[in-house]
């Protein structure tokens, strides 16, 4: 009731601002971030009546939320921003969310006095100029190797050590560095090379050529033949890039085009960037929605994750539907572009084929991407096939859980879980116990106590039972698994355990172990697993006991923190020599105070008695 009331008190007093919130499951964990013109209005509205049949995936949200967070803004373009950031950093079950774990490379023009080309896949606030995100990393690679042969920028990494250099580098003599390092070139003309390359990364190609192609003929004009050469092979390297593009308009406009394709929970999103009426490049991603999730949600959302690191923002992006919050997202754009941007959904000429072919595009990298995940599930490893064979093994142990005890005589009792799927470990699924129940050493008993806590959990929670249970040690420790798993009603759940003398495998209702040649990959899988729960039990020990010894008698007394037995410690040196202090010395001590003290001294003094008067 408690619980409901805050609940009703938190509704009651949502402000009537833009911002954003955060919807929350019992243990915390962030399921939904959204933003709103109005928060009170919006937020509200999810504990309306709602019908599940209509919108199924708000109900299923709803039903999960225990609590809600929200932050005010100052305008909704900044609660745009604040919410794809937030996306970005929580990942939330139930947003769109782009798929890529990792950050897409950017090419960046560092921030220096000769600036130098790189590849990053971080943006920071550091001046310098970034263009991107890559999709393609080969394609990057390539336009890289063209910028590097075409545009002689250095590539040396240390400025530091240009003083002390006696002559440049080989890159000079071949024509690919200037020789900024012993003053070979001003800056003023090294400039002129990196405004180059950020024109001819921006797509701004017609302009480079024409520019290139008045100092080819003025240095041919001053007989400067061998400069006007070098010019020459550089509008030739340009114009070889730019005829690789597609024509897809006679305007000299700039333009990115969206195209969608969906199947099941999987979005492919393709953007085609067209600069100066040329297609300059395409680029692919991969996010997860629900079915139910409207197509205008899904681009809305991906429009703002996209955009939030696109450096380069086009005057018109052609789109297959109108997004949702259009209007905040396109000022948004249009105050990082500095300029007026356009969203056109287009009815009708040569825009619609342009985003048919772009949902094509689409079409075909989801596609393509669904038989890799299909052909990925099927795929076993010959570690995991050879296991089933050597075990004897109706199914395939695809999933293998491992578990390990560690404790020394009984103090500080832990133990770790480890998972492997196909072979691979998957870190996210592993888990840390402590014993609760069993007091001493009795390495039998604890491993009985895990599993079974294991594994009640999983039936609870109906998550999937792994195909093979592997656990660190001989009979004993087997014996209690499998008592509690017949407990538990799983009895055809197969289990063994692996013990680490001769590394022999001990089977349920079997005197003998087995024996594999320690060759077969078979079992170097059990091992890697097996040394993985392991060092995972004896660093979680580590850690507890490490904890316990730095405990000290200070730390049980009330009104000790941290910081004052910091104090105390460093005075004194000792718990011992605190104790033989006087009230007075200990009063005295800065960050201590009287009250304190006494504390301190009736607890190392209890039969002497000290007024607060003292």
């Amino acid at each position: 009731m408690r619980r409901a009331e805050r609940f009703a008190q938190k509704l009651a007093a949502l402000p009537d601002r833009p911002g954003v919130y955060l919807m929350k499951d019992t243990d915390g964990r962030i399921l939904y971030v959204g933003k709103a013109k109005v928060l009170r209005n919006r937020v509200r509205s999810y504990f309306q009546s709602i019908d599940p049949r209509v919108q199924p995936k708000v109900a299923a949200l709803v039903a999960h939320i225990a609590d809600f967070d929200y932050v005010i803004t100052d305008s909704e373009v900044e609660a745009l921003i604040l919410e794809g950031n937030l996306i970005k950093e929580h990942k939330p079950r139930y947003n769109v969310l782009l798929k890529d774990d990792k950050a897409f490379p950017f090419i960046k023009l560092t921030n220096e006095p000769f600036p130098q080309v790189v590849v990053t896949r971080q943006i920071l606030k550091d001046g310098a100029r970034y263009f991107g995100p890559y999709t393609d990393t080969r394609a990057m690679r390539r336009t890289l190797d063209l910028i590097r042969k075409v545009f002689p920028l250095r590539t040396c990494t240390n400025a530091k050590l240009w003083p002390s250099l006696d002559r440049p580098c080989l890159d000079y003599y071949i024509h690919r560095c200037p020789g900024p390092c012993k003053g070979y070139v001003t800056p003023e003309a090294y400039r002129e090379l990196v405004n180059q390359v950020c024109q001819f990364l921006s797509g701004k190609t017609a302009d480079l050529v024409r520019q290139l192609q008045d100092r080819m003929a003025q240095a041919a004009q001053t007989l400067q033949f061998e400069a006007a050469a070098r010019l020459r092979d550089q509008i030739r390297a340009i114009e070889g890039a730019v005829i690789k593009q597609r024509v897809v308009t006679y305007e000299d406009v700039d333009r990115d085009i969206i195209g969608c394709a969906r199947e099941g929970t999987d979005v492919c999103i393709v953007v085609l960037q067209v600069r100066e009426g040329k297609l300059l490049g395409k680029e692919h991603f991969f996010l997860s929605a629900t079915e139910e999730t409207p197509e205008s949600e899904v681009v809305g959302s991906f429009l703002t994750q996209y955009y939030l690191t696109a450096q380069l923002i086009p005057g018109e992006v052609l789109l297959p539907g109108e997004p949702d919050d259009a209007d905040a997202t396109r000022d948004w754009l249009a105050e990082r572009r500095a300029g007026r941007v356009t969203f056109t959904v287009p009815q009708r000429g040569d825009k619609v084929s342009l985003v048919g072919l772009a949902a094509r595009n689409a079409e075909l990298q989801l596609r393509e991407h669904l038989l890799r995940k299909a052909a990925s599930r099927e795929r076993v490893p010959a570690a995991v096939l050879s296991l089933q064979r050597d075990l004897r093994l109706n199914t395939r142990p695809r999933r293998i859980e491992a578990f390990d005890i560690s404790n020394i005589q009984g103090a500080d009792p832990v133990a770790s879980m480890v998972c492997c799927v196909d072979g691979r470990l998957r870190k996210s699924e592993y888990r840390k116990f402590l014993i609760k129940e069993v007091i001493g050493p009795n390495d039998f008993a604890m491993m009985r106590e895990v599993v079974g806590r294991r594994y009640r959990r999983v039936l609870d929670e109906k998550q999937p039972l792994p195909d093979l249970i592997l656990i660190d040690g001989g009979k004993g420790q087997l014996s209690s698994t499998k008592k509690v798993l017949d407990e538990l009603g799983l009895i055809d759940l197969p289990v063994i355990g692996l013990a680490k003398r001769l590394e022999e495998i001990y089977v349920p209702d079997q005197s003998e172990p087995i024996l594999i040649p320690k060759s077969s990959p078979s079992l170097k899988l059990l091992m890697q697993v097996r040394d993985e729960a392991h060092r995972f039990a004896v660093t979680f020990h580590q850690e507890r006991r490490g904890r316990r010894m730095v405990l000290s008698e200070l730390d049980t007394i009330p009104g000790v923190g941290a910081k004052r037995r910091q104090t105390l410690l460093r005075q004194f040196g000792s718990v011992e020599r605190i104790r033989q202090c006087s009230f007075e010395e200990l009063a005295v001590v800065p960050g201590v105070g009287r009250a304190a003290a006494m504390t301190l001294y009736a607890h190392f003094h209890p039969d002497n008695s000290i007024s607060q008067s003292t």
